[in-house]
């Protein structure tokens, strides 16, 4: 295969240590945005906790139910994943008083159900709930009802975090780690296969397939503790891998493990008996045939098998049209994994100075211009499902996380023609590096002819100018002692050097060392007097490294809520069952004083939602311990003062001991309105107390 060097124009050479400066600082920069995307990937973990939403609950957050009610359920916007506790009802001491049986109503995904033992007193109880939605994320939250009237409550309410830190930043890692193995095992494949094959690539195909083997594992260990908020010394706990394997999530790590498995023996025939036979004659043709048919196929089942470990766990798999939305998904992925695992193939391939073909790099521009024109169209798909609206876009978290991945694709694709650029100019004298190829052949068989007869600095310069590139290893292989002497500066007393070297294996490790620097000095040498490599290789670079930086937002992207998903969220409270608004009800606390120690007490004033229209109200009369008593009478009045309207008088029913309702509050308008309660509690005691209770738009 020839040699981009060959190209190499006549004049002055960079120098490496300019070289390695650059290469340092461009690792910085990388280095950089990675830290700062990982922290943001850390940082966002709490919010990316939020996809399947509640929608409603029974009884309804903030209600006070007559008697109670047999059973609390909650709907959900998506399919949820249940465990025995994924519901808890807390009385106001705290104490569970549910029958610690969760489970779906009317077998639907999207609601949880947990009953209630019989005979619960009044007072305000607390419902903590926690389960995992269908795109894997945990999800979390509490709310309050009461029997009776409300009351004061010792039950401790979660913060609404449904990980813990630690794990959730653990796992966050993990993920984007995985999705970086992936990209680097499909390309580093694709490149070896299609392009070619060498060291540097067989460890950016190896390493891939190491991190993601390892992301996966760690993966599955972190599944329990991350989806049951415990800390990092919940992976210690292996008895909940079975817990973890019987769902969704844990049977895609467990296939992917498997899939793995089968990837290890695909990359020992691909950098093994594939690229030994890449040298052989036209007789084991058909046979090397066969075997790079049977390694493409395995190779295609390997990344479509891998990539839907992830489609059927994540936002692929839930929403509208998932059937069509996986295998786009799959699509999109194994694109990603075969334009970005090859750039970085093709980038170490140009910085270790490998011979690599003109022909080659074509094939990996064409490879990595279809990868672009399937990212393009899939990601399209992916938007519009995932988003919904234009509003959205910049509205929603996700949306704005989509704009910051576009205007990285848009960069990428601007570095990418840049590359292509120079690719054409290494692509325009094909036929006069054929010519300089056969000289090269002439002067070798030549160099060996004059080798035997015991030209040493002659063939020494045969051999540079038959090998295309010198690298370290290689070049030492080629070289005869004879030239280890010549280049290492000897005389005419360095035979006994050699012979010393002979004799003793230190020196001969030394010598060894001394030739393979000075060989790695001369290909960086070459590799650099190459303009259009020089140039091809700074630009591959830069698109690895805007590579990185996409990758990390795309691992933000599927941990984090859709957009479509989050409008949906908001929407749904103004659509609640009843047709009543999730507005927090207004609560006014009004002490009174009739006069005797007997006519001491408290009334607490509920309006629920305290909007224009129709409302709820609640008076609830306690003694100064909080306990309920019965008054003869209890009369309200409410009036706004400012637009003339009142006093409306309000009806009262008593319901049980302390507690007076009306059912239907008529309030015409927003505005502060002036509360009037009067509280008899004797034939001759009595007292009026006013409060401004504000209703809202």
């Amino acid at each position: 295969m020839p040699s981009l060097t060959s190209l190499a124009p006549a004049g002055p050479t960079a120098t490496p240590t300019r070289t390695t400066a650059t290469a340092r600082r461009l690792m910085a920069i990388c280095g950089t945005l990675l830290a700062a995307l990982l922290c943001a990937l850390s940082v966002g973990a709490s919010s990316a906790s939020a996809h399947a939403a509640l929608t409603s609950t029974d009884p309804a957050d903030g209600s006070v139910v007559k008697t109670a009610p047999r059973e609390v359920t909650l709907n959900f916007s998506e399919g949820v994943l249940l465990s025995g506790d994924s519901v808890r009802v807390l009385d106001p001491k705290g104490k569970r008083v549910d029958t610690g049986k969760t489970a779906h109503v009317g077998g639907k995904s999207s609601t949880a159900a947990a009953g209630l033992h019989s005979g619960l007193p009044d007072g305000t109880y607390t419902v903590a709930w926690k389960a995992v939605s269908e795109d894997s994320h945990p999800v979390s939250g509490a709310f309050t009802f009461s029997i009776g009237a409300p009351s004061k409550t010792t039950a401790k309410v979660p913060t609404g975090q449904a990980s813990d830190s630690t794990v959730s930043t653990l796992y966050g890692i993990g993920r984007y780690a995985a999705y970086g193995g992936f990209a680097a095992l499909v390309g580093g494949s694709v490149f070896a296969g299609f392009c070619r094959s060498s060291r540097p690539v067989r460890k950016i195909a190896v390493g891939g397939w190491v991190t993601v083997f390892t992301a996966s594992l760690l993966l599955l260990l972190l599944r329990g503790p991350y989806t049951d908020g415990e800390g990092i010394g919940g992976i210690l706990d292996l008895g909940r891998l079975g817990d973890v394997l019987s769902t969704k999530p844990g049977a895609a790590l467990l296939s992917r493990l498997l899939l793995l498995g089968a990837a290890a023996v695909f990359l020992a025939v691909l950098f093994g008996s594939y690229t030994r036979r890449t040298g052989e004659r036209e007789a084991d043709a058909r046979r090397r045939q066969d075997l790079a048919f049977g390694l493409g196929f395995g190779g295609t089942v390997m990344a479509v098998g891998l990539s839907a470990t992830w489609a059927m766990a994540e936002h692929a798999s839930v929403g509208l049209q998932r059937q069509l939305a996986m295998p786009v998904d799959m699509i999109h992925l194994i694109a990603v994994g075969v334009w970005l695992g090859g750039l970085a193939s093709l980038a170490v391939t140009l910085r270790a100075g490998e011979p690599i073909g003109r022909a080659a790099v074509r094939r990996f521009s064409r490879l990595a211009f279809g990868s672009v024109v399937a990212l393009v169209v899939t990601g399209l798909y992916q938007s519009w499902r995932q988003v919904g609206s234009w509003g959205a876009l910049t509205d929603t978290e996700y949306g704005r996380w989509l704009l910051v991945k576009v205007g990285l694709v848009a960069v990428l694709l601007a570095i990418a023609a840049i590359s292509r650029r120079w690719t054409g100019r290494l692509t325009d004298a094909t036929a006069e590096e054929t010519e300089a190829e056969a000289e090269s052949g002439s002067e070798a068989a030549s160099a060996a002819s004059e080798a035997e007869a015991g030209t040493k600095t002659e063939a020494k310069a045969a051999v540079k100018a038959a090998r295309p590139v010198r690298t370290g290893a290689a070049a030492a292989a080629v070289d005869t002692p004879a030239d280890a002497e010549t280049e290492s500066g000897g005389g005419p007393g360095d035979g006994a050097d050699t012979d010393a070297a002979d004799d003793d294996p230190e020196r001969a490790a030394q010598l060894a060392r001394q030739r393979a620097a000075k060989d790695k000095t001369a290909t960086l040498r070459e590799r650099d007097a190459d303009r259009e490599r020089s140039g091809l290789r700074r630009s591959v670079i830069a698109e690895t490294i805007v590579a990185v930086v996409l990758l990390a937002v795309a691992t933000v992207l599927s941990g984090t809520q859709p957009g479509r998903a989050e409008t949906e969220q908001a929407s749904a409270p103004a659509t609640k069952p009843g047709g009543r608004l999730n507005v927090d009800p207004v609560s006014v606390l009004v002490p009174y004083n009739t006069g005797p120690k007997s006519g001491r007490g408290k009334a607490v004033v509920m309006i629920e939602p305290a909007l224009p229209g129709d409302n709820a109200l609640h008076v609830f009369t306690t003694d100064l311990a909080d306990r309920p008593v019965d008054v003869p009478e209890v009369k309200l009045s409410l009036t706004l003062k400012s637009k003339g309207i009142g006093p409306l008088r309000i009806p009262l029913e008593r319901l049980s001991t302390g507690h007076w309702s009306a059912k239907t509050v008529q309030l015409p308008m927003a505005g502060t309105w002036q509360l009037s309660l009067t509280v008899r509690t004797s034939d001759i005691d009595q007292v009026t107390e006013t409060r401004n209770v504000k209703v809202a738009q």
